[in-house]
This record gives C-alpha cells, sequence and structure tokens, in this order.
C-alpha cells in the first residue's frame, strides 16, 4: 500500500456523505470500518470522559480531562467560571476533542489493550453562571453541577465540526493492531 504524504494526496478535507472514509489495500478495496455519522454520535453519547485541547491567549498548548454529558449532538462540560479552562477556551473559542472509548471488557484489566478513539475539531462556547444558556440546560446537565453549585458554574458548549477521526471504532480488538483497517474519517452530521 502506497503511504499518503500529504494533506491533498489523503483527501483530508470535509466530506458530505454518510459513509467513512477507509484506506485502500492494494487491490483496491477498502479496508477500514464502515461507520455512519450516528455510529459515532452513539459511542460519544455513552461515554463521559474525554480530553480537550486549546491554545492559551499567549500560545501556549494546553489539555484537560473533563467530563461531559452530550445533549442534541453538542458535548456540555461544566467549569468554575473563574476557571483556566473557562478564561482561555473563550479567548480562543476552538477546540480539539479526543473522547476514549474503552475495548476489551475483562480482558483489557489484565491485558494492555489500548481505547479505541474519537477525534474532532470543534468550536467552544463558555456559557457564563446564571445565563439563560445555563438555566435552560440544567435539567439535561444538572448532573454535572454539584447542587451548590448550579447557580455559579460556567458550561462551555463544545459543537464538532467538519468530520470525526476515529481509530478502533467498530473493528475487532484484532484488527485495531492494523492502522489502514482501524482508522476511519465519518462526517459531522
Amino acid at each position: 500500500m502506497a503511504i499518503r504524504t500529504s494533506h491533498e494526496e489523503a483527501n483530508a478535507g470535509t466530506r458530505t456523505d454518510e459513509v467513512s472514509e477507509a484506506v485502500p489495500e492494494d487491490r483496491g478495496r477498502w479496508m477500514g470500518p464502515s461507520l455512519t455519522s450516528e455510529d459515532v454520535w452513539q459511542a460519544i453519547a455513552k461515554r463521559s470522559f474525554a480530553i480537550i485541547g486549546y491554545v492559551t491567549p499567549s500560545g501556549e498548548p494546553r489539555s484537560s480531562g473533563v467530563v461531559y454529558k452530550t445533549v442534541r449532538r453538542r458535548l456540555y462540560v461544566a467549569v468554575a467560571p473563574d476557571s483556566w479552562k473557562a478564561r482561555h477556551v473563550a479567548a480562543i473559542g476552538r477546540v480539539a476533542v479526543t473522547v476514549p472509548v474503552r475495548r476489551g471488557g475483562l480482558l483489557s484489566l489484565v491485558a494492555p489493550i489500548p481505547p479505541a478513539t474519537i477525534s474532532f475539531h470543534a468550536k467552544a462556547i463558555v456559557h457564563p453562571a446564571g445565563s439563560q444558556e445555563v438555566r435552560s440546560l440544567l435539567k439535561e446537565i444538572g448532573s454535572l453541577i454539584p447542587k451548590e453549585r448550579q447557580t455559579s458554574g460556567a458550561i462551555i458548549e463544545i459543537v464538532p465540526e467538519g468530520a470525526f477521526v476515529t481509530y478502533g471504532l467498530g473493528v475487532s480488538l484484532m484488527k485495531m493492531r492494523d492502522p489502514a483497517a482501524s482508522r476511519a474519517r465519518v462526517p459531522v452530521t
């Protein structure tokens, strides 16, 4: 199989159809998983932990583990209104997100099985404590914020854009060892 070395060769633009893009084998057969946007959204909704990456106003890269809740194809994260996450994300308004998807069941307790991953870039909006957006979402995301902080907590709304890039989602554990068979690019819809 040929190695793709540039963005153009890898066809890295946004796709508009519902079928994932896989990497062709030498004989032109597709090796990657056939995932739909709905498959990926279901996997995201079943999880609650993600890593968000962002850039500080001075240009320094940062990342942080967060607990999230999915509501209407958006992720919501509760943060302290004066936290560095709230300040830095609000200043730039963009984040990168990776959601680890644990694989292997009981086997993962005795064998080092890496998680599958779902990665994407997104627009991020910090809603201040007490705002109408936060009040209207409290029913659905209230479990993210302790009762005593529900009136003072800010919410980061994460809106995925472009495409989900997955690794190991929709393939067997054995197939995860083969990068070409484990990668997929699925449009965010």
